[in-house]
């Protein structure tokens, strides 16, 4: 007859061999012969965790662990099966249990690092799994589970170095070359990244994911078409990979293929409903297609996932500031800074929101930018600035740099482009960084003008600003400001040794590297130059030059001559037209009997941003059926509204800049007053550049009379706007030439002065 061992040497044999069914009633005999035999009770236990039958795994090891509290393997394989029901915090306290009883458990270790990682004690896990890897310094698994935690933990540099010893030890470890690409691509070690994918689908050809990230890989690299081709090879192995069909949206986005992208995007959200990011990036594209409300719903959804994802509520904000909802898109910004503190593009759009507040001053900006430098460029700053290789010869050519993201169809352009197609080209040498993805006739337009043009979207700031020290730039110029894509961080790792921002931003950057802001005696007067962080230079004339639209509409006949009423306009954004400025335009409404207000931008085309502005009028006495409103439409329809307006109103404290160039080329007069910001005074630079003086106002109550003026004499209004286009197209405001000369003028002083410091 068998003894109790050799009943358990023959159930242990079968039971390592895999014949379960063999093993349990050989331990079962075991307790019949003796019931509280523990290690029977802990084997049939294993066996049911084998099986996935956890909850009967519990039942028989706890009875184990009764007879028997002394033994670490009891209580390791107590908490697998916590861990295969689910039960976490029960998982963890017998692994720490066991771990207790013998610390030199390698597996008992990774087992609860895993958890601790899940429930995101990344400190915990990470220490776990180092001591992991004090037993078992071979264990390619554990370097790239760790790696993970580096990862996790925002340590890309160090979660690479796991990554490469994992690959090191295990070539061909799938995972590992997945992670050291993806880490790679987030450094910008774009050549190492391309290693990690190709060497993947060399052993892996078929492998969706693989193909996901080299698109995540081409889409960096700016080669938008091949990293489209890389997510539909993806999607073609796996149709149901939904990282594959979020990030063909966001190609097709980037293409402008809204329609497209905005498919894509609710596929992946079909296949998973509860996808945060799809739901953003789906809002973003709703955006885009001026279907604002949908967009908001958009974030609100994704929100109620996941309460705490900055970028849902930044994105929030941008929202809520182009539907005209302006303290509510400020407060989105500040959560998005609470949650995520680095969150650079969050704190640049609560600068620009900043702008559109009634009664905001320049030491507001000025405190609330210095804040940003701080915060964001502060860690970059160097101990010293470098020692540039650029000779200091003031007479010498220049490299100029132009960085922009805005090198296309876009204001920035439009008031660029003069500029640089009448530099002199043997004095000054014109290097364009391109950090654009679409290309029109604009960005072919402005690359002509360009000895050097370099493509640097999808590059990181430290990798634009080497190509810019390489370049041996001497003025850089930033044309973004706090505007989106810009690339503010570039210039705080000082790449020049003059660096100006013109341009793209109203204002201040804060940046203590900007040395310079381009301006004129309008936008900033001597006495506000204390709230700039950069020293003003300022242009003779106004501080940009303006290339007008090709073959924008003839100018029509005063709309007013036909209607019989004046239709005053404003094709400004909803964020512009703040309570204070529908107070002001009441009164010019009601200062003119009959007359009506057009609205039109993105934002007004919807139901609830127009009965939120009629019920602004409505309390200032105005009847809604007054205010007229229109959505965004395209270019040419847009400047054809002007042939619907007979006067335009210009808001503040944030007015109309390419808007109010725009109104006068269709002959239409711009009212302006100017504050103390530079948001609110570059209507009054371009008013003063067009020769165009008779609708500056000094204060309100003569913006009310100059636009009641304007609206009482048909006749003289109509002489007005059929002379008006003339009278631009000979002004400053347009001088090509004219403009060079001074701004070469300027240039030539401050790299002067900066010569003379060098020496």
């Amino acid at each position: 007859m068998d003894t109790i061992d050799q009943f358990l040497i023959r159930a242990l044999e079968h039971h390592q061999a895999g014949r379960l069914d063999e093993a349990e009633p050989l331990y079962r005999q075991v307790l019949a012969v003796s019931p509280e035999h523990p290690d029977a009770w802990h084997l049939l236990g294993v066996i049911a965790n084998q099986r996935r039958e956890f909850g009967q795994a519990v039942s028989l090891i706890e009875r184990a662990i009764a007879l028997n509290r002394a033994q670490p393997l009891f209580h390791f394989n107590l908490g697998n099966a916590h861990a295969g029901l689910g039960q976490v915090e029960e998982a963890v306290a017998n692994y720490r249990q066991s771990l207790a009883l013998n610390p030199l458990q390698e597996l008992a270790q990774v087992q609860l690092g895993l958890l601790l990682q899940e429930q995101g004690e990344l400190q915990c896990a990470r220490d776990c799994f180092q001591a992991a890897l004090a037993m078992n310094p071979n264990s390619s698994e554990t370097w790239n589970t760790l790696g993970n935690v580096w990862n996790e933990l925002g340590d890309f540099n160090e979660a690479l170095v796991y990554y490469r010893r994992a690959l090191t030890l295990k070539p061909e470890m799938l995972a590992a070359r997945l992670n050291a690409g993806n880490v790679c691509l987030d450094l910008g070690y774009l050549d190492e990244a391309e290693i990690c994918y190709l060497a993947a689908l060399e052993r892996h050809p078929e492998f969706a994911e693989a193909h996901n990230n080299l698109g995540n890989l081409r889409k960096q690299q700016g080669r938008v078409e091949e990293a489209e081709a890389c997510f539909l090879r993806s999607l073609e192995l796996n149709p149901n990979l939904v990282q594959a069909h979020l990030n063909l949206g966001n190609v097709f986005k980037e293409q402008g293929r809204f329609k497209a992208a905005h498919a894509s995007y609710e596929r992946s959200l079909e296949l998973d409903p509860e996808y945060a990011e799809a739901l953003v990036n789906l809002g973003n594209v709703r955006r885009d297609l001026g279907k604002l409300e949908e967009s908001l719903a958009c974030y609100q959804q994704a929100l109620e996932l996941e309460p705490d994802l900055a970028e849902a509520w930044n994105n929030q904000g941008n929202v809520l500031r182009d539907l005209g909802q302006l303290d509510e898109a400020l407060a989105c910004y500040e959560r998005a800074l609470a949650l995520e503190p680095g969150y650079r593009a969050a704190h640049s759009n609560y600068l620009c929101a900043m702008q559109y507040r009634a009664g905001v001053t320049l030491q507001e900006i000025a405190e609330a930018s210095a804040a940003f430098d701080a915060r964001h460029a502060g860690p970059l700053r160097l101990a010293q600035r470098p020692a540039f290789a650029n000779t200091a010869n003031p007479d010498r050519r220049l490299k100029l740099g132009f960085l922009s993201p805005d090198f296309g169809q876009h204001p920035v352009a439009f008031f660029l482009i003069k500029a640089l197609e009448n530099l002199d080209s043997s004095q000054f040498e014109i290097v364009c960084y391109n950090d654009r993805v679409l290309s029109d006739s604009w960005t072919a337009r402005i690359q002509k003008t360009a000895t050097t043009w370099r493509e640097v979207a999808g590059l990181n700031d430290e990798s634009v600003a080497q190509q810019i020290c390489q370049d041996q730039i001497d003025i850089l110029f930033d044309l973004a400001g706090h505007t989106d894509g810009n690339r503010l961080l570039v210039f705080a790792r000082r790449p020049a040794p003059i660096q100006i921002t013109w341009i793209g931003h109203e204002g201040t950057t804060g940046l203590l590297e900007m040395d310079f802001i381009l301006a004129d005696r309008h936008t900033i007067p001597v006495e506000t130059e204390p709230f700039y962080r950069e020293r003003v230079v300022r242009m003779p004339g106004g501080y940009v030059c303006w290339e007008p639209p090709a073959g924008a509409p003839e100018v029509g006949p005063l709309p007013a001559l036909e209607t019989g009423f004046v239709q005053f306009g404003s094709l400004n954004n909803p964020a512009k037209v703040t309570p204070a400025v529908v107070k002001l335009w009441a009164q010019v409404l009601g200062a003119v009997p009959g007359s009506r207000l057009l609205l039109k931008y993105k934002g007004f085309g919807e139901e609830s941003v127009q009965a939120r502005y009629r019920k602004l009028f409505a309390e200032q006495g105005i009847n809604g059926s007054r205010i007229m409103f229109e959505g965004a439409t395209a270019y040419p329809d847009y400047l054809n509204t002007y042939n619907q307006i007979d006067i335009a109103l210009d808001p503040f404290p944030f007015g109309g800049a390419i808007t109010t160039c725009d109104a006068l080329w269709m002959g239409v007069p711009v009212v302006t007053c100017a504050g103390q910001t530079f948001a609110s005074r570059h209507g009054l630079s371009h008013l003063m550049s067009a020769g165009v003086i008779e609708t500056i106002a000094s204060d309100h109550a003569a913006y009310v009379a100059i636009a009641a003026a304007l609206a009482a004499d048909f006749p003289a209004l109509s002489r007005f706007r059929a002379r008006l286009r003339d009278r631009v197209a000979g002004s400053a405001l347009c001088d090509g030439p004219g403009f060079a000369r001074g701004l070469e003028q300027v240039l030539r002083g401050v790299w002067a002065d900066w010569c003379s410091e060098a020496r």
